[in-house]
């Protein structure tokens, strides 16, 4: 499973905001990326992929993001 997942940091860990499907004790690769540091990435390509929604956007970016690993 790969998926992006906002988070809030606050007091010393942090919280995501939305439900994933991971098995208790799981571990998992964490990458960080600021907030707004993410939608600058995403207004680039505003208008460059047609009528591409938020999530098609951020679902390219992270397929990208795997290949080049």
């Amino acid at each position: 499973m790969s998926k992006v997942v906002k988070a809030v940091y606050k007091d010393g860990v942090l919280k995501l905001l939305e439900p994933v499907e991971l098995r208790e004790g799981e571990e998992v690769f964490v990458r960080l990326e600021r907030y707004e540091n993410r939608v600058r990435r995403l207004r680039k390509y505003r208008g460059m992929l047609g009528k591409a929604s938020r999530e098609e956007i951020e679902e390219l970016l992270l397929e990208a993001e795997f290949e080049r690993l």
